[in-house]
């Protein structure tokens, strides 16, 4: 092994099986036999011009299933069926390479090939060519900007569920059924989503992403998953606020990269320059990892934390005095039990790299996921008691999937969000100096969205962006992605002054 190579292992006993080779073609299909429930993929050898491989496990009517990505610094993936609910009989493993040339081995086995020809033959019966389509780009997770993907339906369906015992995440399907099976089923009947070129500009339309700023204008995408219910294979980005341009910037981090999920949290700590993401959850898998960014070295590393901390997603994450407070959120139960809502608080201290659970007393908030800013407090002290903050004026109705940010020192604002059957746009801000709401009306924030992202950042003044280094700076308000509750995922980035938000407040 030491040319580069791609190479791929079918079971726990399998032998490696050469997929790619350097020199020639980019992509390569192979069945995966059927008693094979693990399948382990990873590179072999210098990378040099190439940037990564992409990697997909489709079921027999090539619908994605599982996605991944090999690059220099991630160069192993793993898949395992009880992890997917769709991998059944007829899978077939998808590679291909960005940057760089490689070229298909020799055929496998033909007991690995015998699916794939007997699919072939009957695709040309039917005048079809699956595998054709497989090979082209159509699962490229669609790119939000001027594409709306609306699957054909027959009743009421949702993205979002209202209850953490039944969270169900996807996209609506033509049955109009939430769960993941029945999304599964359906999707292949649905009408393709229109295809993307690779080279993007932006990221793709999605929800459940985080995006956390670094400094004063530049802020990092992670994560999310878009139409199809597929996550998304461009699954970080840069943002820089001067001119609202992007960067795409996996390729750009050395070390290992967190798996692609959503659901999880992403902080950046300023004294030490470091983003830390926690959490989040894959199709049947869930996670309670600590991977951190160091955004001055670009590299991730993967923590080994002590202490015990449940796999979680949809909860939030503060950081306070140097470490990382986590509360609520959604945890797996053995099946068939559903999954568990959270009212604990989990506290991770990156220095000693230890979680631990604090004494805590008073009224507490009741279990909760998919949420922002709770309307309960609690103050540093050894016990660390909650209490409950009495509230004045118009209320927000009661939500999940909705964007928070902090616009000064003493108000922050919510958007949007889901409430069991829609998506909304209202716009709240609240005051903590006066424990009061007050509802907004902005054509800006108009739209209906929920699973998206906001943050306030510093931009040039908001009369036009210009070069000339005396145009004044402002901080605005930056709205990022989500759906609509309607199968349409959004890549838009919204922009409002926050001194107009703190006006009309």
């Amino acid at each position: 092994m030491d040319e580069f190579g791609v190479y791929a292992i079918f079971g726990v006993n399998g032998p490696p099986q050469r997929l790619l080779r350097a020199e020639g073609s980019w992509r390569v299909s192979a069945a995966v036999p059927p008693s094979v429930r693990q399948v382990v993929l990873f590179s072999s050898g210098p990378w040099g011009e190439r940037i990564c491989v992409n990697a997909e496990l489709n079921d027999a009517d090539q619908i994605p299933i599982t996605i991944g990505k090999l690059t220099p610094y991630n160069k192993c993936l793993s898949w395992e069926q009880w992890e997917e609910e769709t991998w059944t009989d007829g899978v077939t493993l998808n590679v291909s390479l960005e940057g760089g040339n490689l070229n298909p081995t020799a055929p496998l086995a033909d007991r690995e090939l015998s699916g794939k020809r007997k699919r072939e033959r009957s695709a040309e019966e039917d005048g079809g060519d699956r595998m054709s389509k497989a090979r082209g780009e159509e699962n490229i997770c669609p790119n939000g900007v001027g594409e709306k993907v609306t699957p054909v339906r027959k009743g009421k369906a949702g993205l979002f569920s209202p209850f953490c015992f039944s969270l169900s995440p996807f996209p609506a399907n033509e049955a109009g059924a939430t769960t993941p099976q029945n999304a599964a089923r359906t999707k292949s009947r649905q009408a393709k989503t229109p295809t993307q070129t690779s080279s993007l500009v932006s990221p793709s339309g999605r929800w459940g992403q985080t995006l956390c700023p670094i400094d004063s204008q530049t802020a990092i995408l992670i994560g999310g998953q878009g139409a199809r219910m597929q996550f998304c294979k461009d699954p970080m980005w840069k943002l820089c606020t001067e001119d609202l341009s992007w960067v795409a910037a996996e390729t750009l981090a050395e070390g290992p990269t967190p798996e692609a999920r959503i659901g999880h949290s992403a902080i950046f700590d300023p004294d030490s320059k470091r983003i830390f993401v926690f959490g989040g959850s894959k199709n049947k898998k869930w996670f309670n990892d600590v991977h951190i960014l160091d955004t001055q070295s670009w590299r991730w590393t993967m923590v080994e934390a002590q202490g015990k901390v449940p796999p979680l997603a949809y909860h939030s994450c503060s950081m306070f005095r140097g470490e990382l407070f986590v509360l609520g959120g959604v945890f797996p139960r053995p099946s068939p039990e559903p999954d568990g809502c959270s009212d604990s608080l989990y506290i991770f201290d990156p220095h000693l790299s230890i979680w631990y659970q604090p004494i805590v007393t008073g009224d507490k908030p009741s279990p909760r996921s998919g949420y922002q800013n709770s309307i309960q407090t609690f103050v540093q002290t050894p016990t660390r008691p909650f209490s409950v903050v009495k509230t004045s004026g118009k209320a927000p109705s009661p939500r999940s999937w909705h964007g928070s940010a902090v616009l000064s020192e003493t108000k922050f604002l919510i958007h949007g969000g889901y409430n069991g059957n829609n998506a909304l746009s209202d716009t709240f801000i609240f005051d903590i100096d006066t424990n009061s709401w007050t509802e907004l009306k902005l054509a800006q924030l108009s739209m209906p969205r929920a699973g998206h992202s906001i943050v306030t950042m510093e931009t040039p003044d908001h009369h036009g962006y210009s070069k000339d280094s005396s145009v004044s700076s402002g901080r605005t308000l930056l709205v990022f992605g989500g759906g609509d509750n309607e199968g349409t995922f959004f890549s838009d980035v919204t922009s409002v002054s926050v001194e107009d938000l703190l006006a009309a407040a």
